[in-house]
């Protein structure tokens, strides 16, 4: 594969996660990576990987053919993932590694319903080219540097935040959840499919 088209679909990857438009993922991984402290950073790596795992396996089952879904219901099951996320986050009582392994769960699972979002539109590029492994390859890794991106920027500030405020860590917790619950709802209400 010649390395503009690699080029073409790290960067496609990339905007799929940071651009104005994603705003469904960006939620989501607010969501996943809000009960954690910057401490995590090993755990939220793994978290955010096991997502990129069942994004990539949706997206390369859809490529080949594999499965098909309406992408109405995707589309309004995207935002369920966030609010079933943030419902979880706001009725945690601690947030030590072991209750919240659930999350690499949740993670991995939402990844299969976030990855069949985009996968009627990344088939059609694909499907043209010779090299789908490839592309498939840099749109992933696109996506992983991409969620890397704002796991970093989401764990700076909750540093500033724990150390430099007198914000505590369940406050922010809820906080950011009740937020992220709110507008994942919208959107969910706004998707529904019966019409």
């Amino acid at each position: 594969m010649p390395l503009q088209d690699f080029v073409f679909y790290f960067k496609l990857g990339w905007e799929h996660i940071i651009s104005l438009d994603a705003l469904d993922h960006q939620l989501f991984i607010l969501a996943l990576v809000a009960i954690y402290s910057y401490v995590n950073l090993k755990q939220v790596l793994i978290l955010v990987t096991a997502f990129t795992i069942g994004h990539s396996l949706t997206l390369l089952l859809s490529v080949l053919d594999i499965i098909r879904f309406d992408s109405k219901w995707i589309e309004f099951l995207i935002p369920c993932t966030i609010v079933i996320t943030a419902i979880s986050n706001l009725f945690r009582k601690n947030f030590s590694l072991k209750s919240i392994k659930i999350n690499y769960f949740l993670a991995l699972g939402f990844g299969l319903i976030h990855g069949m979002g985009f996968a009627n539109s990344i088939r059609i590029m694909l499907a043209k080219d010779q090299n789908i492994g490839w592309g498939l390859f840099g749109f992933n890794l696109g996506l992983e540097a991409g969620q890397i991106f704002m796991v970093i920027i989401i764990l700076l500030i909750t540093f500033f935040i724990f150390n430099y405020t007198r914000i505590k860590r369940l406050s922010w917790v809820l906080f950011i959840s009740a937020a992220v619950f709110s507008l994942a709802l919208k959107m969910a209400l706004e998707r529904i499919p019966f019409n």
